[in-house]
């Protein structure tokens, strides 16, 4: 069977898992006591079910067991067990908050966990310094998706998004792990935005984002591209998760400058609640951040095939156009508007 069948089996299985699941998780959830409750913070006025997460996980990995490479398997098992320490953080999470502390340690060692099995970053020629990079990397998009989480099928379709260009680059490369865990996770995304999509029926809660968020991490870590140059291909998995790199980047900034713990403090100053703020609705904020996702997610494919001086005049144009928008949507009226709100209601 070729790559590209196996690639749509394992796509149309986790689809229709998460697809069937999620209901299920809908109706499970108010039984276990994982219900969202409306706040001044968020933008939902009823509970709502936040157990999305357990489907999106289950499509996940039972559509890799079932059709997965038992060659690939060592190292495929090494990284469910990873996605599973942060999802299970997550779940934990949703049920009974944790501080963030142990919630840094627990993603740390799952990222570790990718370090043992040979899963890490190789940019730089010191290993120590990759092995750092890697932590960092790992744990930082971790909760990247988990700060996304924050609007009506947000997450789960900038996921969704970001899997189907690493599904495409590793195709085009051949490397079919890496194929065989975005179509996975493309398809697991999918089938729970069928419930997820303005107005939301069930929430994927921490479960959700944090493995999704560590799975994504991961994916762009195992990526290579042995026609070109590590000098150049680092940025290929950058620009595909450049919109949650650059909504946290976003977060941090602005909490910073309000002297607010950028960790622990929630708040509606996300990327998505900026645009809303300027008059958008919930589902064009949603779609206009669908399509910068799938912009940068272009610009990462051209770069697989460019020299490093079209690579780096692209990065460099990727990141002057985000030093705008980051001093658009921080420093202008409306902003801070929004933000002079969030800190009166939390009051």
């Amino acid at each position: 069977m070729s790559s590209i069948k196996l690639y749509m089996l394992i796509f149309l299985t986790a689809l229709v898992v998460a697809a069937g699941g999620t209901p299920l998780m809908r109706r499970l959830a108010p039984r276990l006591g994982f219900m969202d409750q409306p706040s001044a913070r968020k933008v939902h006025t009823i509970p709502i079910p936040r157990l999305g997460g357990v489907a999106i996980y289950l499509a996940f990995v039972i559509a890799l067991l079932v059709f997965e490479d038992p060659y690939n398997i060592s190292q495929l098992l090494s990284i469910i067990l990873g996605a599973t320490l942060a999802s299970f953080l997550g779940l934990w999470d949703d049920r009974r908050p944790l501080p963030a502390w142990a919630k840094l340690i627990g993603q740390a060692i799952a990222a570790g966990i990718l370090v043992l099995s040979d899963v890490r970053i190789s940019l730089f020629p010191w290993p120590a310094v990759n092995v750092l990079a890697t932590l960092l990397w790992v744990v930082g998009i971790t909760n990247a998706l988990n700060l996304m989480d924050n609007m009506d099928g947000l997450a789960a379709g900038v996921a969704a998004i970001a899997a189907g260009f690493f599904l495409l680059l590793a195709a085009g490369s051949g490397q079919y792990l890496v194929g065989a865990l975005a179509a996975a996770l493309l398809g697991a995304c999918i089938g729970f935005l069928f419930y997820n999509l303005n107005p939301a029926q069930i929430f994927m809660g921490d479960s959700g984002s944090l493995f999704i968020g560590f799975m994504l991490a991961a994916v762009g870590i195992k990526l290579r591209f042995p026609q070109n140059i590590t000098a150049v291909t680092w940025m290929i998995p950058v620009l595909v998760l450049g919109l949650p790199i650059f909504d946290t980047g976003l977060v941090i900034i602005s909490r910073l400058r309000r002297g607010v713990n950028p960790l622990t403090t929630p708040g509606k100053d996300h990327v998505s609640h900026r645009l809303v703020a300027r008059g958008m609705t919930h589902r064009e904020a949603v779609l206009t951040l669908y399509l910068a996702g799938g912009l940068l997610g272009a610009l990462a494919m051209f770069i697989v095939n460019a020299d490093r001086l079209e690579s780096y005049i692209i990065g460099a144009a990727a990141a002057g156009i985000a030093l705008y928008f980051l001093r658009e949507l921080e420093w202008r009226a409306p902003a801070r508007q929004e933000v002079a709100h969030e800190r009166e209601t939390q009051r």
